[in-house]
């Protein structure tokens, strides 16, 4: 008998452990600091998505702004356009600075260093991609642009950045020529 529980024993371990392991600990789910836009509208025709295309009845808001200071920033409606500050443009599918654009910034950040205003950068991309990739790579552009200026001496508090990703494009055709010109940086200011 003594056999029998010691036998019934050495099996029962590894069962539990098996079980306890099969089981584990609960997990909470992934979470992230912002969560996605709420749905409006409706969808504009994609043409050569890359990946997935856009639910049928969803269209995302443009990605809140943001900025580096932790105070509440100004409605993006209260800044106005400049010809003071140019527009950067980037390659497809990026949002690295490319050295013409670095330039253009430089000139941005003169500017703006001599200057007191605020400064809203928008994000843009041209049709291709959905939404929501769209919109995330609006805001690397706006904040590649921001850094940028940030390194050059302009205060980061100064500056508050928005995505609208693929909804206000400056050009409609579906030509390489056009899609250039919306991926973009736009640069509006609004006096202190």
């Amino acid at each position: 008998m003594a056999q029998r529980r010691g036998s019934a024993l050495l099996l029962a371990v590894p069962v539990i452990a098996l079980s306890l392991f099969l089981v584990g600990c609960p997990k909470r789910p992934a979470t992230t600091a912002a969560s996605a836009p709420a749905p409006t509208g409706s969808p504009t025709p994609s043409a050569a998505a890359p990946s997935t295309t856009p639910s049928p009845s969803m269209t995302p808001s443009p990605v809140a702004p943001s900025t580096a200071s932790p105070t509440s920033p100004p409605a993006p409606s209260e800044f106005r356009a400049t010809d003071n500050l140019k527009d950067v443009f980037f390659d497809f599918d990026k949002y690295d600075i490319r050295p013409p654009d670095a330039k253009m910034l430089d000139t941005n950040a003169a500017w703006l260093k001599s200057n007191d205003n605020l400064v809203l950068i928008e994000g843009h991309c041209d049709e291709r991609g959905t939404n929501e990739y769209n919109l995330a790579l609006g805001e690397r552009r706006a904040k590649a642009a921001m850094n940028y200026l940030v390194g050059q001496g302009v205060q980061a508090s100064r500056i508050t950045i928005i995505s609208y990703g693929k909804e206000r494009p400056t050009c409609t055709e579906h030509s390489e020529s056009c899609w250039a010109q919306n991926r973009r940086a736009h640069f509006l200011v609004k006096a202190r």
